[in-house]
């Protein structure tokens, strides 16, 4: 695996999560692929890091990875994952599933699917009481309640009776926003948690993910398609393209001034900055099939920039700046596309 070149703030010192150097394959029936490739970042408590790219480019992947629950055909072939210092990769089962809840947990983008439909929420959300805490039923019954009334369940009390069918979207997600934070993870990692919702509640959603943050320190990797949201709830993005990283920094500097030529190309694609009676600017083409990602660039077919060296040699993330990283051999030429 070649050295790390990422900028010192992807080793941040005391991060909450760190994940270094991860590749992920899978087996598929045409032969193996590589999902993630040397996928390396951190988080510190109380900042939100979001990956962002188009679907397929391993965002989620990447995310399962951190939290255990890759498919059987998929298998972490390098890498760490440290959650306050220790390597998830390196425990046996046992001891993830000790670390899920209080160290580590998830929020998926369809709560109908990540919630028990036989079981009435309110026990849902008593059970990590229960296994992690010891709690009696009745204390951990409590507890639910108590957290239904934080996330912004009406009659809590009451509902806790019903079954996951019976709420709304918006509300499900609430729910499942409630049984991540049970045990006041140091780690959240929410994958696309406001998918299907309409932009009320999506604005409503993210809301609340900002203030269980700050009431309880959390360190949040915030997993997405949309712009905006990044730009709004954000304090650093990773961007992500066919696997690989190819931009990293601050949120505000990165969208002020992109250094790679897919990261320009998607700001450029937000609708705001089309004109009346042109096409809306978008990036041309589609990314890779995995199975052909090309040996040097991964971005080499969509790029206006790209030139020889770019079909030869992959580029690597080299530091652009104080805290930021980008993986292009011609990113000093990006002002001039």
């Amino acid at each position: 695996m070649k050295p790390s070149t990422l900028p010192a703030p992807a080793a941040a010192e005391g991060a909450a999560l760190e994940v270094e150097g991860l590749r992920v394959e899978l087996r598929t029936p045409s032969g193996t692929v590589r999902a993630v490739d040397d996928v390396s970042f951190s988080v510190r408590k109380g900042r939100t890091l979001a990956l962002l790219g188009e679907s397929g480019c391993g965002k989620s992947m990447t995310a399962l990875s951190i939290a255990g629950l890759l498919d059987p055909v998929a298998e972490v072939t390098e890498g760490s994952v440290r959650v306050s210092g220790t390597d998830v990769l390196r425990l046996s089962p046992a001891g993830r599933r000790k670390l899920a809840g209080p160290g580590l947990s998830i929020v998926f983008q369809d709560a109908l699917t990540a919630l028990n439909p036989v079981q009435p929420v309110g026990r849902q959300l008593a059970e990590p009481f229960r296994i992690h805490r010891g709690l009696s039923r009745r204390e951990a019954k409590e507890k639910a309640i108590e957290l239904m009334t934080r996330v912004g369940i009406p009659e809590p009390r009451l509902r806790a009776r019903s079954y996951p069918h019976q709420f709304s979207g918006g509300m499900r997600q609430r729910l499942l926003i409630a049984m991540a934070v049970a045990l006041d993870p140091d780690v959240l990692i929410a994958d696309e948690p406001t998918t299907a919702l309409d932009v009320t509640v999506q604005a409503q959603i993210m809301r609340l993910l900002r203030d269980l943050q700050t009431e309880r320190d959390m360190a949040i990797v915030l997993i997405t398609h949309d712009l905006a949201v990044v730009a709004q709830r954000a304090d650093d993005v990773v961007v992500m393209y066919a696997g690989n990283v190819v931009e990293t920094g601050p949120v505000h500097e990165v969208f002020a001034h992109p250094r790679h030529p897919y990261t320009k190309g998607l700001l450029d694609s937000v609708p705001e900055h089309a004109v009346r009676g042109r096409p809306l600017p978008a990036v041309p083409g589609s990314p890779p099939e995995l199975s052909a990602v090309p040996s040097g660039c991964v971005f080499q077919a969509r790029c206006p920039l790209a030139q020889e060296r770019c079909a030869q040699e992959r580029p690597h993330l080299v530091s652009v700046g104080a805290s930021r990283s980008a993986a292009c051999h011609f990113s000093e030429e990006l002002d001039r596309v």
